[in-house]
């Protein structure tokens, strides 16, 4: 409030009222207020530590990562770098093992994919995954024909841990010996060769029974030579034959581009799955399902077949060495 006098004989100057300026209200509504300050600069210390944990927290997980691929690629292979590779590799690969693999087959086989990585490595991985990737495969092959006529793997062809045991029995002993030394350094290649071979020996009969089951047009017990009905313990065709030839062939250049085995190794495991997959004919035609051999199912015929595969393979190369 402002004052002024009053000019009056006697009296003191005696102040009135001014009236007031409203300048100073619509000067202040006319003003936006300001927003409240952020954070960081009332206080620019707690700004300068969160981005201080945000960059502690991505060198941390950068750093996991690092090291966990370093683990991967750990040559020679340990069982942590197996244990976490297949952790890895069965996540991602998960709905193609269900296509294929009961649940608990699923954890037989990655039991064997521990086994087969910290033996061999990502190669002797890699081996086995063809294999179970074409066996999958041409287990589903006309499965509804298949069904119709009673010759197709139970449970849509998804295997159990019994099958996965019996297919890879043999390889898992080489891979046992190899990671133990057994036999020392000169062994070592012997034992990565019978491994190939009895996976070889394992995919070339899955592959000729079950194109044989599908496509065979005449199959003929091996022991008389009589046409008998498709899927008949002991039975072979033509077209079976051949592409169990053919796929054996496949996983053994697989083998060979790994390193895994050489040239003439290839060749070997190659002749030896023939030999053993006949001589696992000869058992289904004459004693699989015949009285007092009950006790002889498919699961034991396999190891039966894959174990003769890896043992001829063995031998042949002590005889090629020796000569």
């Amino acid at each position: 409030m402002a004052f002024s006098s009053l000019s009056t004989s006697g009296l003191p100057l005696l102040p009135h009222f001014q009236k007031p300026k409203l300048s100073f209200f619509t000067s202040n509504l006319q003003t936006p207020f300001e927003p409240f300050p952020q954070l960081s600069t009332l206080n620019p210390r707690h700004h300068q530590k969160m981005s201080t944990m945000k960059a502690q927290a991505s060198v941390t997980d950068l750093g996991i990562v690092e090291r966990a691929i370093q683990l991967v690629q750990s040559s020679p292979p340990t069982w942590k770098s197996a244990l976490l590779s297949n952790i890895i590799i069965f996540t991602v690969g998960s709905p193609l093992l269900v296509s294929g693999l009961s649940l608990s087959g699923i954890g037989a086989a990655f039991l064997l994919g521990t086994l087969t990585w910290r033996a061999f490595g990502s190669s002797g991985f890699l081996l086995v995954a063809t294999y179970f990737v074409i066996g999958t495969a041409v287990t589903k092959v006309k499965m509804a024909q298949k069904e119709a006529q009673g010759v197709a793997e139970k449970r849509k062809g998804r295997r159990g841990p019994g099958s996965v045991i019996g297919s890879s029995a043999a390889g898992c002993v080489c891979a046992f010996l190899s990671i133990n030394g057994v036999g020392g350094e000169a062994f070592t290649r012997l034992w990565e060769l019978a491994f190939v071979a009895s996976f070889c020996t394992k995919l070339s009969d899955t592959v000729s029974s079950e194109i044989g089951k599908a496509y065979g047009r005449t199959t003929y017990l091996v022991t008389t030579f009589k046409i008998v009905p498709r899927g008949t313990e002991g039975a072979v065709s033509a077209e079976g034959t051949l592409a169990g030839l053919l796929a054996s062939v496949l996983l053994a250049f697989v083998g060979y581009l790994k390193g895994q085995i050489n040239g003439p190794g290839a060749a070997i495991c190659v002749i030896a799955a023939q030999i053993a997959n006949f001589g696992e004919s000869l058992i289904g035609a004459s004693l699989q399902e015949k009285e007092g051999f009950r006790w002889l199912n498919n699961d034991v015929v396999n190891v039966i077949n894959i174990s003769l595969g890896s043992i001829l393979a063995v031998l042949m190369q002590k005889i090629i060495l020796q000569s």
